[in-house]
């Protein structure tokens, strides 16, 4: 067992952390499938590399890849919920179902078309290898560290927004930058994983950690916990049960997120109790 899972496992316990951190912001700032909508665009990028008949594992692919995902990231930025009446979940979802159709287009010219849709969608964690982890790995501690760097204006612009616009911070290049990295994290994990394993990490953990906890830092510490247990569980089910690995992990991350909202109610109903 150990020579097939040893990278996956690994995979799902060095790289989920920074998803959880990002996926906090998200989650607060209201645009729950901005992540879906990059990882698309992402995967648009790819597809125009498989139409283009380049090596899918080549820099140059990467990079094309890249460039959609930054795309849409100045597209996210200038659109933001300060910018009109059209809500932003609607230039998200709209963004989506482009990409999405333009992809399927792209990959009709390539003979193997469906099968790399199917890719696209759920990924294969079992392929990943020693290269491709610390790789990506190498990458997400250089976008922490930007983060951390920058954490006070990241938090006031994703928490207090209407305090960061009066701060004087110029938002729209703030949020620029926040969707980039986000997208450059996008870009490298649904390489790895697909696009339903790249929503998964992004939404779930950081929706447990909110039902369960109160402070910032403690939503971060039990959104990493979960995404580890959720990840080496789904694999091993996986493993033991011949499932396809990344609906299993999928699956399991349901049930946890299941039992999250049980243990919050059940703490906020012993809260009220108490404070009766």
């Amino acid at each position: 067992m150990w020579d097939v899972m040893m990278w996956p496992i690994l995979a799902c316990v060095l790289l989920p952390g920074l998803l959880v951190y990002l996926g906090l912001h998200v989650v607060r700032r209201g645009i729950i499938f901005i992540d879906i909508a990059m990882a698309q665009m992402a995967s648009l990028g790819v597809c125009f590399a498989v139409m283009k008949h380049m090596d899918l594992d080549s820099p140059v692919t990467f990079w094309i890849s890249l460039g959609f995902t930054l795309l849409a990231a100045a597209l996210f930025a200038l659109t933001g919920k300060r910018n009109g009446e059209v809500p932003q979940e609607a230039i998200i979802g709209i963004a989506y179902v482009v990409a999405a159709a333009a992809s399927v287009i792209l990959l009709s010219y390539s003979t193997e078309g469906d099968e790399q849709i199917k890719n696209m969608l759920i990924g294969n964690i079992l392929l990943v290898t020693k290269e491709e982890i610390f790789r990506t790995l190498g990458l997400f501690v250089g976008v922490g560290l930007f983060h951390w760097f920058l954490r006070k204006r990241f938090l006031l612009l994703s928490f207090a927004p209407a305090q960061a616009a009066a701060s004087g911070m110029r938002v729209k290049l703030w949020d620029f930058l926040f969707y980039a990295t986000f997208g450059l994290v996008v870009t490298s994990f649904v390489q790895i994983v697909g696009v339903l394993l790249v929503f998964t990490y992004l939404i779930v953990p950081a929706v447990c950690g909110i039902l369960t906890a109160r402070r910032f830092g403690a939503r971060l510490a039990i959104g990493v916990v979960l995404s580890l247990i959720g990840g080496v569980t789904g694999l091993m089910v996986s493993f033991y049960k011949d499932l396809p690995s990344g609906a299993a992990i999928v699956c399991v991350f349901g049930a946890l997120l299941v039992l999250a909202a049980c243990v919050g109610l059940a703490v906020n109903t012993a809260n009220k109790r108490a404070g009766a």
